[in-house]
């Protein structure tokens, strides 16, 4: 089947060569002519530009978004919107919010250009191991585009599936995230208590692969979990700084909006925003009112092995 793929960072270029693999033809563009120049060299088909990518594209046409969510991905649909004919599909792989599929959605449908949104998990592993992917869309289309699903996905029955109507697709993948934010807290907050219980001298890759293998909290956040630990069991050069990549803040928000309480997702978003703060006022503001009453103020040398603590 031939696909147009738009963006070619990490997940854009390895779902390229996992389509071509599996015997697809793709017509790549990045405005990263390098990018585009390594993607022909396997065998890609390469484009200088939006208007030469769908010129090279065979009707019904189908182009794969894979660029930034937000600004990126708004320009980059529009002008397509302007591109491509009726019949023809734009499906959004990026982590976009799914209110904004849907918007968009409605706007391609007035030109009778089809919307898909396929919440893609899978990383740099995809390459290798399939991409899960949430599908959002008018069932027909997904249908005619099936063959691109299961060539991405680990297999041609699993790892993939129609999720509902647009913005569907990008709304299972958003709370996908906001579990994932929730289980990456946890395994930090454990490891870390591990780590502080010195006179054990535990050694933690080694309980990280033990967990690997029978244990009911495996899983292949725990495996990239043992790979980092094995690679660099203090995290020296590792700043204490998290970000987020707006899916847990949308999820948190479709919480409150629908009335599900959801206070270990909420919390391990407000951790990585915690995260941010190497000089936090409010520490500060806490530890000052505690000394108000009797406490004892930390001036700005820690306290050796206090760590964030007050008194």
């Amino acid at each position: 089947m031939q696909l147009g793929m738009v963006g070619l960072g990490r997940m854009g270029a390895n779902m390229t060569t996992r389509l071509i693999r599996g015997g697809h033809e793709v017509v790549v563009f990045d405005r990263d002519a390098k990018a585009v120049a390594t993607a022909a060299a396997a065998h890609a088909t390469g484009s200088s530009s939006l208007e030469q990518l769908v010129a090279q594209l065979r009707a019904p046409r189908a182009v794969w978004v894979m660029v930034p969510s937000g600004d990126a991905t708004e320009s980059t649909i529009q002008a397509l919107g302007t591109l491509l004919k009726r019949g023809d599909t734009v499906i959004d792989g990026g982590n976009s919010n799914y209110k904004d599929g849907i918007r968009r959605a409605a706007a391609l449908a007035e030109r009778g250009v089809q919307f898909v949104d396929a919440g893609t998990s899978g990383g740099v592993w995809g390459l290798a191991e399939g991409y899960s992917l949430m599908v959002g869309g008018d069932a027909a289309t997904i249908e005619r585009l099936r063959p691109i699903f299961e060539t991405l996905a680990p297999a041609p029955q699993t790892g993939w599936a129609r999720m509902g109507p647009v913005g569907s697709g990008h709304f299972v993948k958003m709370i996908h995230n906001g579990i994932e934010y929730g289980l990456m807290q946890s395994y930090a907050e454990g490891f870390s208590i591990l780590r502080h219980k010195s006179e054990f001298a535990l050694d933690l890759p080694q309980i990280a692969e033990v967990w690997r293998h029978g244990s009911v909290v495996r899983s292949w956040l725990l495996d990239l979990t043992a790979n980092a630990l094995r690679d660099n069991p203090a995290l020296d050069g590792i700043a204490p700084f998290v970000v987020d990549s707006g899916e847990g803040r949308w999820t948190v928000a479709e919480a409150i909006d629908l009335d599900v309480p959801a206070p270990i997702i909420t919390q391990s978003l407000i951790e990585r925003l915690r995260s941010r703060d190497s000089d936090s006022y409010t520490d500060k503001l806490l530890a000052a009112l505690r000394n108000q009453f009797g406490g004892h103020a930390i001036k700005t040398e820690p306290v050796p092995g206090s760590g964030s603590r007050t008194p």
